[in-house]
């Protein structure tokens, strides 16, 4: 805007100095200054209540109100040393609702298993965006994600698309990214995990009365004794080996063929390959083993 002071309405050679001067000047220069005085006030007050600052003004509004750019856009900007706020919400179970206006990084910690929700994302034909790490503390619990979150869901290991019910094979840090251009009515999930065990490359050496890993993609053995394997996610497969003269009996949660749920590995070279499904492991191959 350009601003409505007039420095040259002021008569600064008035008044006169050894001569009477007329009264009118005296007015003249005093409305002026005065008018000049109001418009400076008004153009200074309306600078106060607009404008982004980098601390806060002597009795102006805090900064979380008074940097509040309240929708307005930015253009064309070269940013540099940028933040996003970031929600740390700690340990957590049940109903948790993610609010958008509290940061787009977030963090939570499972209690317990949990059910998602979001709030706040920004208005349809404006794109929204939250990163989400979740730090898993036990894979018996599950994260539930909100029926809008329906789009990119294909090909997520662990995720259940027909309930939205994300298992997890082991422990740890995964992290997720949710955006939504449309006011959260659908919202498109994408991770950021490195790829996931146990679809790595990956084995575990069981000790007899030991426990396989759900994280791996193999357990070998190579004494006699027993061993267990718990409970997978929906699609998992599982290798077993045995590497020695030796018999190990694996005593399997969930087995799809029924009766005493063992897998006997009786010899050096004997496997079994199973698979988890709908709540079941299924043996869908191996050499030289009973079920």
């Amino acid at each position: 805007m350009t601003s409505n002071i007039n420095p040259n309405n002021i008569n600064g050679a008035y008044p006169v100095a050894g001569q009477d001067n007329n009264s009118q000047g005296f007015r003249d220069n005093f409305t002026n200054t005065s008018t000049n005085f109001q418009y400076a006030a008004n153009e200074i007050t309306d600078l106060q209540n607009k404008v982004i600052l980098s601390a806060q003004l002597t009795g102006g509004n805090a900064l979380t109100a008074q940097n509040n750019m309240q929708n307005s856009p930015l253009i064309n900007a070269l940013i540099s040393d940028f933040a996003a706020q970031a929600v740390i919400l700690g340990p957590q179970s049940g109903s948790i609702t993610i609010n958008y206006a509290s940061g787009h990084y977030q963090t939570l910690t499972t209690a317990g298993s949990v059910s998602l929700a979001f709030t706040n994302w920004p208005i349809a034909g404006q794109a929204g965006l939250i990163t989400l790490q979740i730090t898993v503390t036990s894979p018996s619990y599950t994260i539930t994600f909100p029926s809008a979150v329906s789009v990119n869901t294909n090909g997520i290991q662990g995720l259940n698309t027909s309930t939205n019910v994300m298992t997890f094979s082991a422990s740890g840090v995964f992290t997720f990214t949710f955006v939504t251009s449309n006011g959260g009515t659908t919202i498109s999930i994408n991770e950021t995990n490195k790829q996931l065990q146990p679809f790595n490359a990956s084995a575990d050496a069981v000790a007899t009365t030991a426990a396989c890993s759900l994280a791996t993609a193999t357990s070998t053995f190579s004494t006699a004794g027993t061993a267990t394997l718990a409970a997978g996610v929906n699609g998992q497969i599982k290798t077993l080996i045995q590497t020695a003269s030796a018999s190990m009996i694996v005593t399997v949660a969930n087995p799809g063929w029924g009766g005493a749920g063992t897998v006997t590995l009786g010899s050096a070279g004997t496997t079994a390959t199973l698979q988890y499904l709908n709540a079941n492991w299924y043996k869908i191959a191996g050499a030289g083993t009973t079920a």
